[in-house]
């Protein structure tokens, strides 16, 4: 069977009692959402698109999914949560991804009442790794990942967005603003704002770059890069540093990007 049919056979037993999908408007789940709404063309069945809002979502990002959502004709809510009202989360501990997660799905499950299926684009090579704590809330709390259990990897989700003719099949993961933040570092939504306004600043000076991450250790920032995509010279490393300044970082250490460094996470002990 091609991924698609697998996929395929792993949603149809699903659709009867409806479908509430939990849409960050990310390839994987843009994905899902996109084979959701054709196969809704063949049989109708419930179906909504549930995109949470909060601080540590990227400033547009719920408008961004919500038009994508429209334009394959599915219904769409915001749903309204703010980890950081709750201390245990603000704390940023090294389970803040489990916490946090747990408590947004929480929240969107309330929102999907009358939908029997709470789905996520959780693909097969998430599910592999040994660093996704935020998998066990979704365990616990019975949200179905079709992507992973039909076996479909990351390159099969991008191949899929691809047939289904979606925008930017092959964009870089975007993770949440906290994980600019390393643990143990309180997480505020002023801190939030100003790494993602320093990584929109790094990304214009650098557009050759597919991918960067901007990681907070104020007032030290660090330019994590795809190689070879490092910035080579002190001219550009003084101009990228300069971006910065007006936000108050005074120093600018440069690294390869990792998808998930678990230095940066566990303290500043992996400082570059």
């Amino acid at each position: 069977m091609t991924p698609a049919e697998r996929l395929r056979a792993r949603l149809l037993p699903l659709l009867g009692g409806g479908v509430a999908l939990a849409y960050s408007g990310g390839v994987d789940s843009a994905t899902l959402l996109a084979f959701l709404a054709a196969l809704r063309r063949e049989r109708p069945f419930p179906l909504l698109a549930l995109t949470f809002r909060s601080p540590l979502q990227r400033t547009g990002e719920a408008a961004e999914a919500a038009a994508l959502a429209r334009t394959l004709g599915v219904p769409w809510r915001a749903v309204e949560a703010n980890p950081l009202a709750r201390p245990d989360i603000a704390a940023n501990p090294p389970d803040r991804c489990y916490r946090c997660k747990r408590f947004l799905l929480a929240a969107l499950r309330a929102e999907a009442a009358g939908h029997a299926a709470l789905l996520d684009g959780t693909n097969a090579d998430d599910r592999r790794a040994d660093d996704r704590p935020g998998l066990r809330a979704l365990d616990e709390l019975g949200v179905r990942s079709p992507l992973a259990e039909a076996g479909l990897s990351k390159a099969d989700v991008r191949a899929l967005a691809r047939e289904l003719g979606l925008p930017g099949p092959d964009r870089p993961a975007a993770p949440c603003l906290a994980t600019r933040i390393p643990f143990g570092e309180p997480l505020t939504e002023a801190r939030l704002r100003r790494a993602e306004a320093a990584e929109a600043a790094l990304r214009a000076l650098l557009p050759e770059a597919d991918d960067l991450r901007l990681r907070d250790r104020f007032p030290e920032a660090r330019l994590e890069l795809p190689p070879p995509a490092l910035p080579p010279t002190p001219a550009r490393h003084a101009a990228l540093l300069a971006a910065l300044a007006p936000l108050g970082f005074r120093s600018l250490a440069l690294a390869p990007l990792h998808p998930r460094p678990p230095t940066l996470e566990a303290g500043r002990s992996g400082a570059v």
